[in-house]
């Protein structure tokens, strides 16, 4: 007997990254979970650590299956696409599907030529709609199609594959993306791969690289109009046939290359800082568009691993807990970051020709837990920017205010020590000192390499309604030497500013003197999974 689907733990599919070479397909053709089923015993906290520190990460299909009671689908060494699956065998909702899409192109199960990227999407359409009728069929416990969801996860070039799937109707029908509750990519190139500086060539056809070039990602994402207009193919369109929510995505970002050791470290080297050791940073995320032009950032994190190999991103507790939140998880933060002013050091206040770079770090943890959940830091390349402009004289909408990141909470994964129905998390907010520059000429009278502007943790303890008729209560604190753990203050119901289903809580901070910044870190909560 089947368990009932029910949200939000349905059916999820792993869809791998890119293998260059045949050895490399032949490999993942004979791996049953395609890297999936790989774990860690390493960890890397910082860049100052010497060497790494144990710590035992099993791999996601083992978690999974402990924290989550999720299987595998094999059955009697058969694969759910396979024409000696069994027609009495039906799937559970908790199964966990990979998309074993180069089998095809490896010379031990297939032929040995490796078909388009949209031949892989159009391949996921029928996958989907394999495992749909898998689930929804079994006669003892029959499903409503209409009604059966799915979450996608993929690393790298699966990706695209999912987004050729989703966004090109040419490539997917209505029928299988109608099934997608929710997509989360692992160091996805979202607008391509960037080597020493240059976008991979569209003629450069050798094991599919072309696949990565800009011009043809918007082929076969079907974006050659949002491209032409900003040069870039990591958009999610919110309009149209092909619409996915840009809310239902989340993308992990990687941010370290010294641990990328492909082509004996060569590949990091010419992809440059700044990138997981082969996507750049500024590659690896995703945002809405409408057809008003309106961008939404898709919910994003940053962790300290490579994109694969020991430290890899795929088999690190830090992106395999912001999986599970968001998928499962039943909070949602979208941490925001809106400056109300700067001064500069009193000796050039009246100087023209001023110009400066402002970096903003964030770390995000969560209560009782030896890791973050999204960490951005400087001398990783992951921090947000603004220049001095930018923040006095902006010429756009956004020029003041930053998205930093996205947390998902769940109470239910708490320290048993915790009794009450909160949860509760840690933003560390470092807005670093800049280089000061007049008429392009360094100013270093008074400067200090590493100063910061201003730099405070806020500790935030939400109690989410347990009705429609409570309201939320939120308690927070500026960390200091007195308070190092303790959200003692509670916002006033006034300052809790509720629209839409979304809470918005703003905390303002000013570091006071010159130089200086003034602002607020602002917050917008909602249920999620509710």
């Amino acid at each position: 007997m089947l368990m009932t689907l029910a949200a939000p733990y349905y059916p999820i599919i792993y869809v791998r990254g890119y293998a260059m070479t045949q050895s490399e397909i032949d490999d993942t053709s004979a791996d049953p979970f395609c890297g999936f089923n790989l774990g860690s015993t390493v960890f890397r906290a910082t860049a100052d650590y010497d060497r790494a520190r144990k710590f035992v990460f099993e791999s996601p299909m083992v978690r999974l299956a402990t924290d989550f009671n999720y299987r595998d689908v094999f059955e009697n060494g058969h694969d759910i696409v396979d024409d000696d699956w069994p027609d009495n065998r039906f799937l559970d909702p908790r199964s966990v599907i990979i998309f074993r899409y180069y089998e095809q192109a490896s010379k031990l199960l297939g032929s040995g030529k490796t078909p388009s990227i949209e031949k892989f999407a159009q391949d996921l359409d029928k996958l989907v709609l394999r495992v749909r009728d898998l689930v929804c069929g079994n006669p003892d416990s029959p499903g409503d199609p209409d009604r059966f969801r799915c979450h996608l996860v993929a690393h790298s070039m699966g990706g695209l594959v999912v987004r050729a799937f989703l966004q090109n109707v040419k490539l997917g029908s209505a029928a299988a993306r109608r099934c997608v509750d929710k997509v989360f990519t692992y160091a996805t190139p979202h607008n391509g791969i960037d080597v020493a500086g240059v976008n991979v060539p569209k003629w450069l056809t050798l094991n599919d690289i072309s696949n990565f070039d800009r011009a043809r990602m918007a082929d076969y994402l079907d974006l050659k109009t949002q491209f032409k207009k900003t040069g870039r193919v990591d958009w999610l369109p919110q309009d149209g046939a092909a619409a996915f929510p840009a809310s239902r995505v989340f993308c992990m970002i990687g941010t370290n290359r010294s641990d990328y050791e492909v082509a004996a470290g060569a590949a990091r080297t010419f992809v440059g800082h700044g990138s997981d050791g082969l996507v750049r940073i500024e590659n690896a995320s995703l945002a809405g568009f409408d057809k008003e032009g309106v961008e939404s950032p898709c919910a994003r994190a940053y962790t300290y691993r490579s994109h694969s190999g020991y430290f890899g991103i795929v088999n690190s507790e830090e992106a395999y807990q912001n999986l599970v939140r968001f998928l499962f998880g039943d909070t949602r933060a979208d941490i925001w970051l809106d400056v109300d002013g700067v001064t500069l050091p009193k000796a050039i206040a009246d100087k023209a020709g001023v110009s400066a770079l402002y970096q903003f770090e964030m770390l995000a943890s969560v209560r009782g837990k030896a890791w973050t959940l999204s960490r951005r830091v400087a001398e990783e390349d992951s921090v947000a920017c603004r220049t001095h402009q930018q923040l006095t004289t902006p010429q756009q909408p956004g020029d003041r205010t930053v998205y930093l990141s996205t947390v998902f909470l769940d109470k239910r994964w708490r320290s048993p020590a915790i009794t009450d129905d909160s949860v509760a998390y840690r933003v560390v907010l470092n807005a670093r000192t800049p280089d000061y520059e007049i008429e392009r000429k360094l100013w270093l009278d008074q400067h200090y390499e590493g100063a910061t502007l201003f730099r405070s943790a806020l500790l935030i303890e939400l109690f989410p309604p347990k009705s429609a008729d409570e309201q939320w209560a939120v308690y927070y604190a500026w960390e200091d030497s007195k308070n190092p753990t303790d959200a003692r203050s509670k916002v006033a119901a006034d300052d809790l500013l509720f629209k839409d289903g979304q809470l918005t809580i703003s905390f303002p901070f000013d570091s006071g003197g010159a130089p200086g910044i003034k602002g607020r870190l602002r917050f917008l909560v909602s249920t999620w999974n509710g």
